[in-house]
């Protein structure tokens, strides 16, 4: 678990004397319980005998007498012991110095709380205290009135309101609004993760009209290209791969893409979120049409299960303890389920009550029972048990018409076949004294595994006898092709037969309803209490939600995850709602106003603009939970069109940009610099959906787009893809074991199990990367290649539409002076090189002219002005 240092360090920091002095629940409380709550406290028996959850406990003191003396902390035992390192016992998990200073003082001020404590603590419950339960992010949302503010011209919508605000009060403003070409670029590569062309740039900075940004948000909200771009943010979050994970076996998952276009397509049709939640929760208990004649809406919704299915799993294969894999595919589903939906560090609850926030060891086992009807671990199902076939009654009709056509095509080959081989026996036995014939014949008429030791001996000596199906085309080539003939035909009629195509999803048993129990720190094999289902108490103290049903029995499943589905999108749930609005303000602004999404606990940092997060989340559910909408409130706030910041005394100020005083520099995506590379190389192959591109390693170890050709475990002749290898990132197969090099170099994460926030780095392999892969030598060819077709052999024109492809603007004259100098060395320098002299029996396959416009290419493919959006 992470330090508390940094919060302590400002916790002491205030302890002058002029500050009150520090108080149990406010100061203490959190440390103790990181610290000693799992020796003296959550046990049924405390160590020592002493409890150190309430101080009153403290004073009274355990089997060595009292723990503290009230305004003595060196007389104090509990304080001597953690000063001196005895306590706690494990190396490195002593207090600090920061932590040490806050017991020394709250004792020396006579070991003071905030209020009376309880008389007891009930020992099937954690105490949650006020304190806690007062948490902001427990609290209700509200819906804030924005703020009155001086420099209204520059308000767009309530967002500018609250974040001009804040500025106000600190003596700034907003930056100036961007350049056109680079709105329309951010806003391409926000929305669409791909650059907009040359005439979508020019058709935008010609329209002047009021209404130009809001007609172009819309517009590129309602291309396909946007799902394809805002899926792969949510894909993050739920852990999607394509792969079991798990081990080093990391077998495939040949039909998790249906998940993965689930989502495209449910974010491009605007898809109200808390019903894309509940159908990714519990899509199963809401199908309405038999499992062997599913409609089109209930495969759907069986997909949308897969959010359930994208864990790690090993539990298809061997492993060193299946009981451990199948608990370990658990938690990783619920550590996925919590941080996305919750942005709460609940698995962190599994082992222990959670040592920062109010979640309880039965909390997390109560949550869990949630999901036990589903993934029942004790009557577990592998990922090929719990595939789900699409066939349907009418499917099966068919494929049984065809198959019985094509054994009667079988029963012919397999009735001409034993024609041939008894018609070639009798030809090779004929070759042979006459004495053998009569048992020769007795012999072949028995199956080879039935003949007895004197007939083997028989077809052991004459070897020539041993005609068989296999050894046909030895004796009788044309026989042998005849008979192939008919085989194909029969393969090819069963061909026709309607393919068979399979969901991954969660489902439950009708009828089995297993025991959930807690397991003793997380052990399986240590189960405790029996428990039922329910959702995290602290958020059930601070709203009003409905519960959680151990089995609804009007339903054929428990209705256990549709209850849970609903308590998370209900307008009272404290998490949910924040949590999403949170992730959207991230990927647009590159942080979040919680820059912690996935920990709105204690260790987690509190929300930059409170009053904004609530008003989005607000706005969020009242808008019908459309994330377009909230869309086009970002986009078209004047916050987010600013520029660059470009203040000195602003940034001194607010060094971290917190105020959002102007806009944030950005490095690309991984994916998305893949993705524009092939646009502007003219090679992008947008078709959509379908099954993964596959990943392969190449000769020298790297993990390329490619279909595996092995000859005796050594890679063969590359296998033509047909195309495929230009398709968008968001289709090629995410291999936990192979993540695609170009974009493992640019920070593609990798789900282990899920990715709750990218952290681009900045790092010599991603240089090499640009300097030296032949995959960007081969699209610099292809983007050279492209301003030769368009802007014929004229250099000039080629270096103007380059950088209108690169970076969507003209070049400055400095540039392009630069620039055309830059080719005609090149070109020289090439010149130059025997490689490139003419020659008519074997020409250069690339001119000196076409050498130097693709090292050009590659020149501006590798800058930062491209790989940085501003």
């Amino acid at each position: 678990m992470p330090s508390i240092a940094v919060a302590l360090i400002l916790l002491a920091s205030s302890l002058c004397a002029a500050e009150p002095a520090p108080k149990f629940e406010t100061h203490v409380r959190l440390i103790l319980k990181t610290h000693c709550f799992h020796c003296h406290g959550e046990e049924d028996e405390v160590a020592g005998g002493l409890d150190v959850r309430l101080a009153r406990f403290m004073k009274t003191g355990g089997d060595s007498g009292a723990a503290i003396v009230a305004g003595n902390p060196e007389d104090s035992l509990l304080f001597q012991r953690v000063r001196d390192g005895e306590m706690p016992p494990d190396e490195g998990k002593q207090l600090s110095e920061e932590e040490l200073n806050v017991l020394r003082e709250w004792i020396a001020h006579g070991a003071e709380t905030v209020r009376p404590e309880p008389e007891s603590i009930d020992p099937n419950a954690m105490l949650i205290t006020e304190e806690e339960r007062s948490h902001w992010a427990y609290q209700p949302v509200n819906r804030p009135s924005p703020p009155t503010v001086q420099h209204s011209e520059m308000v767009a919508n309530p967002i500018d309101s609250f974040l001009m605000s804040r500025l106000e009060s600190e003596g700034f403003t907003f930056s100036p609004r961007a350049a056109s070409e680079d709105l329309i670029r951010r806003l391409y590569l926000d929305l669409h993760g791909l650059p907009p062309t040359p005439e979508q740039v020019a058709a935008f900075v010609a329209d002047s009209s009021p209404e130009a940004w809001a007609k172009q948000v819309n517009e590129l909200l309602e291309s396909p290209r946007y799902g394809e771009r805002w899926a792969r943010h949510w894909l993050d979050t739920a852990g999607y791969a394509d792969s079991e994970g798990y081990n080093d076996v990391d077998s495939e998952r040949p039909h998790a893409w249906r998940y993965r276009d689930y989502v495209i397509r449910s974010f491009n049709a605007d898809k109200p979120f808390d019903q894309f939640i509940r159908e990714q929760l519990a899509g199963d208990e809401m199908v309405t049409s038999p499992r062997n004649n599913l409609s089109e809406k209930d495969v759907e919704l069986l997909v949308a299960t897969g959010f359930l299915r994208m864990a790690p799993d090993g539990t298809g294969g061997a492993t060193p303890d299946a009981k451990v894999a199948r608990n370990d595919t658990i938690a990783d589903t619920i550590a996925i389920v919590s941080s996305s939906l919750m942005g709460m560090t609940v698995a962190c609850a599994q082992c222990h009550d959670h040592r920062y926030d109010p979640i309880s060891h039965e909390d997390y086992y109560q949550f869990r029972a949630i999901f036990e009807p589903a993934f029942d671990w004790q009557k577990w199902r592998n990922p090929a048990q719990r595939r789900i076939s699409l066939y349907t009654d009418a499917d099966r009709a068919e494929a049984a018409k065809v198959e019985a056509e094509a054994k009667v095509l079988d029963a012919a080959r397999s009735k001409k076949q034993a024609e041939f081989i008894d018609a070639t026996f009798e030809k090779q036995l004929a070759k042979l004294p006459s004495e053998i014939h009569a048992a020769a014949r007795a012999a072949h008429k028995v199956a080879a595994k039935d003949r007895t030791a004197e007939q083997k001996a028989l077809f052991k000596k004459n070897p020539s006898l041993n005609v068989t199906a296999g050894s046909l085309y030895l004796y009788d080539r044309k026989a042998a092709d005849e008979l192939a003939k008919m085989a194909a035909a029969a393969k090819k009629l069963r061909a026709t037969k309607p393919k068979q195509e399979f969901v991954r999803a969660l489902t439950e048993v009708n009828g089995r309803v297993p025991v959930s129990h807690l397991f003793h720190r997380g052990d399986h094999e240590q189960p405790k209490q029996e428990l039922l289902p329910a959702g995290l108490t602290v958020v059930s103290q601070t709203a009003e939600l409905p519960e959680i049903p151990a089995n609804v029995e009007q339903m054929p499943t428990t209705g256990r995850r549709l209850a849970l589905a609903d308590r998370l999108t209900n307008p009272q749930h404290p998490l949910t709602s924040r949590a999403l609005v949170n992730r959207v303000w991230l990927h647009h602004f590159g942080r979040g106003l919680v820059t912690t999404p996935a920990d709105f606990g204690m260790l987690g940092q509190k929300p930059e603009h409170p009053e904004l997060l609530d008003w989005l989340a607000a706005e969020f559910m009242d808008s019908g939970w459309s994330l377009k909408h909230l869309h086009r409130l970002i986009l078209t706030s004047n916050a987010w069109q600013q520029q660059l910041r470009d203040n000195s005394e602003l940034a001194t100020a607010d060094p971290d940009n917190q105020w959002y005083g102007g806009a944030r520099l950005l490095r690309l995506d991984a994916e998305v610099v893949r993705d524009s590379m092939l646009a502007m190389c003219g090679k992008l192959n947008d078709r959509a959906f379908g099954p993964p591109v596959p990943v392969m390693a190449d000769r020298v170890g790297r993990f390329v787009i490619g279909k595996e050709n092995l000859n005796a475990g050594r890679p063969g002749p590359e296998l033509d893809l047909k195309g495929e290898e230009f398709r968008r990132s968001i289709y090629i197969q995410v291999r936990r074991s192979r993540p695609l090099s170009v974009l493992e170099s640019f920070d593609q994460p990798v789900m282990s199990p899920n990715c709750d926030l990218r952290r681009p780095s900045t790092t010599s392999t991603q240089s090499l990367m640009m300097m030296n892969s032949d995959l960007l030598l081969e699209y610099s060819r292809y983007l050279a290649e492209r301003l030769e077709g368009e802007a014929g052999s004229d250099m000039a024109a080629q270096v103007q539409l380059a950088w209108q492809l690169v970076y969507t603007r003209m070049p400055e004259p400095s540039e392009q002076q630069s620039a055309l100098q830059f080719l005609k060395d090149q070109q020289a320098h090439f010149a130059a090189m025997p490689a490139y002299q003419p020659n008519e029996k074997k020409p250069p396959k690339y001119t000196a002219a076409q050498e130097a416009s693709a090292l050009m290419c590659q020149m501006l493919l590798s800058s930062n002005e491209f790989l940085y959006v501003d």
